[in-house]
């Protein structure tokens, strides 16, 4: 039986360092530290303002990792992503100057704004961790995670993600406004100056990559993966959608559902893991049917319906063995 304590550790040593810049937004933290554990990418859909760069800065300073921004625009270059190679008078060779995604936490601002050379050349990056330059590959440091955003209200002048990208990312967040008492911690807390100037590291890579070690480990009851691939059944079967969850988000699913348990401080998964990240890990994946569009009917709401119906495995099969024999 594996002790998962220092992952439980990791993640409260973050959350606490996290919460002298960042007021509330627990949930989206612990949502964060699942995509970073399982080597995942995240998009945040929100209005701008909401805190998404603040929040992007503050866990890549308490991981000890570097940080870059990339405003995404339309005339934006993959060469501006990726770097280039520049001629050296003086010594006669090509010198590599590396561009921002070579960065640990990178967080891709406004992607949808880029055309999509530009956004492919996010993709290799995202999916393979490496990125080539002249025919020369280039691995990424690691942890390597991709913050995205989008402005989900204004869409003039964008280029809409297509389905192979949106994919690619773990799991799709918004941040929402705060509440009245907490967005008066806010103004207080920013009255003077910016608490994260003053923000420590807490974690170091190696932690992280302990943790990952740790998470992949965390047992999973066949009976409990039999409920995780009747979910993924359903969302392709479903009239509702034109297209349902791929392999790849199943597998998501399953990584992100250990991770959780993990965090909780179990070494095995439990129904409410899965049900819990089923709506940020698979929504962004689903394309709804053109009657459902029709109708104005969410993906979301497609996707509860279909969670709802499923049944769930009763307690005393899962819980019989935590473990495998």
């Amino acid at each position: 039986m594996i002790d998962v304590s220092p992952v439980q550790q990791l993640a409260q040593a973050v959350h606490q360092n996290v919460s002298r810049v960042i007021v509330g937004k627990e949930t989206v933290v612990d949502l964060l530290l699942i995509a970073l554990l399982c080597e995942g990418h995240v998009l945040l859909e929100d209005v701008p303002g909401i805190g998404k760069t603040t929040l992007a800065k503050t866990l890549a300073r308490s991981v000890g990792g570097s940080f870059q921004r990339i405003q995404f625009t339309p005339d934006l270059l993959p060469s501006d992503i990726t770097g280039v190679s520049v001629y050296n008078q003086k010594t006669g060779d090509f010198e590599f100057r590396p561009g921002p995604v070579m960065a640990q936490i990178v967080l891709a601002d406004e992607i949808n704004r880029a055309g999509p050379r530009t956004q492919s050349a996010l993709l290799e990056a995202m999916e393979e961790r490496q990125i080539t330059v002249d025919g020369v590959t280039r691995p990424l440091p690691y942890p390597f995670l991709v913050l995205a955003t989008q402005n989900p209200i204004e869409l003039e002048g964008t280029f809409p993600l297509p389905e192979a990208q949106v994919d690619r990312f773990l799991m799709r967040l918004d941040l929402g406004y705060p509440e009245r008492e907490e967005e008066r911690q806010i103004l207080r807390r920013f009255r003077t100056q910016n608490p994260l100037n003053e923000l420590q590291p807490v974690v170091t890579t190696d932690q992280i990559q302990a943790a990952n070690r740790l998470c992949r480990e965390v047992f999973v009851h066949p009976v409990l993966e039999d409920y995780l691939l009747d979910l993924a059944q359903a969302t392709r079967t479903a009239e509702s959608l034109s297209l349902g969850v791929s392999p790849r988000g199943t597998l998501a699913l399953y990584r992100a559902s250990q991770a959780a348990a993990a965090l909780q401080g179990r070494n095995y998964v439990i129904p409410d893991d899965i049900k819990q990240l089923a709506m940020p890990v698979w929504a962004h994946r689903l394309v709804p049917a053109l009657e459902t569009r029709l109708h104005e009917q969410r993906v979301e709401a497609v996707l509860q319906g279909i969670l709802e119906r499923t049944p769930v495995p009763v307690e005393e099969v899962w819980q019989a063995e935590t473990e495998p024999s």
